[in-house]
């Protein structure tokens, strides 16, 4: 293999696992986040959870737990604080547990990546093997609206999934559904909580069920549904609600542009 073709597949390779963790992390298909749309939820239970969507809305930020298994594709852990008063921001450590991109990951000499989101776009850092290959640059910057102008529409929505990744955004899919229950009262990591479920839209059911506290805060979340590649579950446990949240943009000397990396490919956009 030619220097330049090995340049090429590592770079390949670091581009569709980074990408395999923004869709991972961002696995909601529920309904748009549309302020004039009507919820088919009413009575007390939507007036039960519009008190848990607005009292998470207002804490502005929280720590995150999360694990993610979409079919063969993968599955992943991770763990941070993101921040959603002014867009999304924090950062996240992501380790690739299994399925093909774990794989990808492992030839770039890592399971684990640093994920940092910001307003407009999300780095991934990744290993030294990509680093070798792009100048000695860690991290690849995904800037949102150039993900939206993928072709073939492969990056439609991101800058939405993005947004939908805060923890009140379960809730208002929730709110859309027209089959939603109370569960019942249930221990989770220790306190009190109220469990409710319900089916929400996309391109096929999904279901979404939280678990919130008697501070009207989520404390959990479990999102189930199906993806090309085989059945896809995420849960995420939230804690430390108002924590401060920071996510620095990585020096450019040491970021490469996703965009660019592409083009340098001979992909064009």
């Amino acid at each position: 293999m030619t220097r330049t073709t090995g340049r090429r597949t590592v770079v390949r390779a670091a581009v569709t696992a980074a990408l395999a963790c923004v869709t991972a992390c961002t696995v909601s298909d529920g309904p748009s986040d549309d302020p004039g749309a009507s919820p088919a939820l009413s009575g007390p239970a939507a007036d039960s959870l519009r008190d848990v969507e607005r009292a998470t809305g207002r804490a502005g930020s929280a720590r995150v737990e999360s694990t993610t298994v979409m079919g063969r594709e993968l599955s992943l852990e991770a763990a941070g604080a993101l921040g959603w008063g002014d867009g999304l921001t924090g950062t996240l450590t992501i380790t690739y547990t299994g399925g093909t991109t774990a794989e990808t990951m492992r030839r770039l000499g890592t399971t684990a990546m640093e994920a940092r989101y910001l307003p407009d776009a999300y780095y991934a850092r990744m290993g030294d093997t990509f680093a070798d290959r792009v100048g000695g640059r860690h991290w690849i910057k995904y800037v949102y609206a150039d993900l939206e102008d993928l072709g073939g529409g492969a990056g439609a929505g991101f800058a939405d999934q993005m947004r939908s990744t805060t923890p009140q955004q379960a809730v208002k899919q929730l709110l859309a559904a027209d089959d939603v229950r109370r569960v019942g009262e249930e221990t989770t990591r220790g306190r009190r909580t109220t469990h409710w479920t319900g089916t929400v839209g996309g391109a096929t059911a999904q279901t979404v069920d939280v678990w919130v506290d008697d501070r009207d805060l989520l404390v959990k979340k479990v999102e189930r549904g199906r993806t090309r590649t085989g059945e896809l579950i995420q849960t995420a446990y939230y804690s430390d609600y108002g924590v401060a949240v920071s996510a620095e943009r990585p020096p450019a000397a040491d970021t490469a542009d996703f965009k660019e990396l592409l083009k340098a490919q001979g992909h064009g956009s």
